[in-house]
């Protein structure tokens, strides 16, 4: 099995498909290198292709440490990936966590990154919620380390944010639903604790991105619910573009980076 060791010497496991120029996937806290099947398929018919498990998930290992899990050393192991694989400069494309992770790859190593593509990578950022966010977060790790994967997967997989896939692919959810489930409970609750339970609003970094030149496409929201996460972007991108997926002739302006947020078709 595949594994880049990562600089405090955590080894984690990668797939890779296909050749040319790199793309690396970065998943989600529910989600690992499995949840980038379709898309290494598909864009691995044209792009190298990358996804590797963070550590905490299984066959990557697991930190008996729970220090070892701030969004800091996530975002070093983005970074000692590309660097086993002697890749100077690829795209990044992150899911959630995944997506604050690529975000912080380009805040701090800009000259690694040929492009980002962040999809809901600012929960918890808006200042009145990243309290409750950080609690929420530190719960569900308790329930990981009381109750297992298993059952958080029937409860936090089942949240309503969650739902939507089940509406739109019943088998698709079922596939996350079990893989969730596999997770290791106490790697699952230390990423939960420390990464999410930590990390800091993206309005923080305002000033970085704000100075950021990486080409940047940000999806966020859901068909059947809009999301507040564009704010984030659109106050440290005054000419950002934007694309509504709910309006038959989308609007775009200049900008150095492409809000896509999908509203009722």
């Amino acid at each position: 099995m595949p594994y880049a060791t990562t600089p405090d010497d955590v080894k984690l496991y990668y797939e890779e498909l296909g050749q040319g120029t790199p793309i690396l996937f970065v998943h989600e806290f529910a989600g690992d290198h499995r949840s980038w099947e379709r898309q290494l398929r598909e864009f691995g018919k044209r792009y190298r292709c990358i996804a590797y498990n963070a550590r905490g998930y299984r066959p990557s290992d697991i930190p008996v440490d729970p220090e070892a899990y701030s969004y800091v050393h996530v975002m070093r192991d983005a970074v000692a990936m590309l660097d086993h694989l002697k890749i100077d400069k690829a795209h990044l494309i992150g899911l959630s966590m995944g997506g604050y992770t690529a975000l912080q790859v380009a805040l701090n190593h800009p000259q690694r990154v040929r492009s980002l593509v962040l999809a809901g990578a600012g929960s918890g950022s808006e200042r009145w919620y990243t309290e409750d966010f950080h609690k929420r977060s530190r719960d569900l790790a308790a329930q990981f380390e009381r109750k297992g994967s298993a059952a958080v997967a029937q409860t936090y997989g089942r949240s309503p944010s969650r739902l939507q896939l089940e509406l739109k692919d019943p088998r698709g959810f079922a596939e996350f639903l079990k893989q969730l489930s596999e997770h290791d409970p106490q790697g699952s609750a230390h990423m939960s604790r420390k990464f999410q339970g930590e990390r800091p609003s993206l309005y923080d970094f305002e000033n970085g991105i704000r100075r950021l030149t990486t080409p940047t496409l940000i999806v966020v929201g859901d068909e059947d619910a809009r999301c507040i996460e564009p704010g984030i972007f659109l106050r440290c991108y005054p000419g950002v573009g934007s694309h509504d997926l709910s309006q038959d002739r989308p609007r775009r302006e200049p900008g150095r980076t492409r809000s896509v947020q999908p509203g009722r078709r």
